[in-house]
């Protein structure tokens, strides 16, 4: 049975169909290899099975020695010593069921290894994806301050060449216009535009600008420029919010990562491979189908089917116990020759001797104990019914937990799905919404408000969408728990 077991938790602890390209599973070897934890309740369950061989042993058996500091004087010669040994056997089928006792002891601790196997893996799971939620974030973040770069060289753009004029631009540059042009507005808009290059490298200058001539497209442009250096500054500033986000979570991954290398029992700041890449893990199995499962293979479940045999072999055994223990023994005495001082003790040794002068004695024995007071093992037996009452309602109440953390745990797997579904719907009708808007913020049919509002909640639908996936992957991780499949596949 110890090889089996041995062999069983190679298997548990190697998951089936292992690829190189499934990082995950390697994760969950390693972690199930190198977990003191999961070592150590292996260990409790190994010891639990030296106890089976133990509670079947029989009493040792007993030898009681007497030595006589003179020889006494008998019959037939004089008694120097004598040995006796006896050993006691309990009533037919006690030690068997003393035996089946530690045997689901055994099995309990077996059921508690698994539990503890099954924890640290979804402890691992939801550490792996709870990263994957990271780096998803972090390949938003970047893509979208990508957009953002391209935005700002738009609008830069845009910006150079004079770009579309809103109605009350139009006004204020005729108005300066008629009256010869305003000396101070063209100094203010001078000023905003170096103060805008010197935070900008890479871009054109003020002299490059078409000259301030009212009369001319690029006189309009420089009434126009305020709002379109608001507009670079705007991006500018959306661009220096995304990258501390990415520093950040950057810096959280780092925490994440310590984390998921405390589980594997490894050093905090060893790699940890993420894929950029984060998709669902299907889970396909319908309420009654998990619950079936559930109910055969649950460790919890597990636990108290084999407490209560226990119990009920506790009571068996009890019951036994109040029956006679049965003793056979044997009784040596060394007896040494007796002297002969006269004629008469000659005699005596001829005649009451019987010629038995020295010669040792040999006597069979048999014990048997008388259990009288059988109030003891009245009450054993009325605890062990009691324990077995107690077991059973703890795997009922158990039972019915699990069945309604399954459908708990289904709706919110449900409910994650339809999210995913949403989200990935709104990120793309987001997505063609922006590439529309930064068309019309070319033509100046368009301000740049709308653009960012659409890009935001581009990068939210994005980011919803990558919590959606990991709350759904850790909930069927979660249903995978409870089953605990002997090949588990996560």
């Amino acid at each position: 049975m110890k090889r089996g077991a041995i062999i069983l938790f190679a298997v548990c602890c190697c998951l089936s169909a292992v690829s190189a390209q499934d990082s995950l599973n390697s994760y969950l070897e390693a972690a199930a290899a190198n977990s003191p934890a999961v070592i150590a309740a292996f260990r409790t369950y190994e010891a639990a099975l030296q106890r089976v061989p133990q509670a079947g042993a029989y009493e040792d058996p007993r030898l009681d020695m007497g030595f006589f500091l003179q020889p006494m004087e008998i019959v037939g010669g004089r008694q120097i010593s004598q040995f006796q040994l006896m050993q006691m056997f309990p009533w037919f089928g006690t030690a068997k069921a003393a035996r089946t006792e530690a045997l689901h002891m055994a099995k309990m601790s077996f059921e508690q290894f698994r539990e503890t196997r099954d924890n640290l893996f979804l402890e691992v799971c939801r550490q792996w994806y709870a990263l994957n939620r990271l780096q998803q974030r972090l390949k938003n973040n970047r893509e979208n301050l990508a957009l953002l770069k391209q935005l700002e060289t738009l609008a830069l753009r845009k910006f150079s060449s004079g770009g579309a004029v809103s109605g009350s631009s139009v006004s204020v540059s005729a108005g300066a216009a008629a009256s010869g042009g305003n000396p101070s507005m063209s100094a203010r808009a001078g000023n905003i535009m170096g103060e805008a290059n010197m935070g900008m490298p890479s871009r054109q200058t003020p002299d490059a600008m078409p000259p301030a001539n009212a009369d001319s497209p690029g006189g309009m442009a420089m009434a126009s420029s305020p709002g379109g250096l608001t507009e670079i500054l705007n991006i500018q500033l959306e661009m220096a919010e995304m990258e501390n986000s990415a520093e950040s979570i950057l810096s959280e991954m780092t925490a994440e990562k310590a984390r998921f290398n405390a589980l594997l029992n490894r050093p905090a700041k060893s790699e940890v491979i993420v894929p950029d890449t984060f998709a669902l893990t299907p889970y396909l199995s319908g309420v009654d189908a998990a619950m079936q499962l559930i109910a055969e293979q649950n460790p919890v479940l597990g636990m108290f089917r084999e407490e209560q045999l226990v119990y009920e072999a506790r009571e068996e055994m009890n019951r036994k116990m109040g029956y006679p223990m049965f003793g056979v023994g044997l009784q040596y005495m060394l007896i040494g020759r007796a002297d002969v001082a006269s004629g008469g003790m000659a005699d005596m040794e001829n005649t009451a001797g019987g010629g038995m002068n020295g010669r040792d004695m040999f006597m069979p024995m048999l014990s048997v104990s008388i259990p009288v007071f059988r109030g003891k093992y009245r009450a054993a037996r009325k605890e062990a019914q009691f324990q077995q009452q107690a077991a059973r309602a703890r795997y009922d109440d158990a039972l019915n937990s699990l069945e309604a953390e399954l459908y708990r745990f289904r709706h919110e797997l449900d409910d994650a799905e339809r999210k995913i579904s949403l989200y990935r719907r709104q990120a793309a009708l987001a997505r063609t919404t922006y590439g529309l808007l930064v068309q019309e913020f070319m033509t100046g049919k368009s301000d740049l408000s709308s653009v960012m509002q659409v890009r935001r909640q581009l990068l939210d639908y994005q980011m919803k969408e990558s919590e959606a996936i990991a709350d759904y992957n850790i909930m069927a991780a979660t249903i995978r728990k409870m089953i605990s499949s002997k090949n588990v596949e996560q």
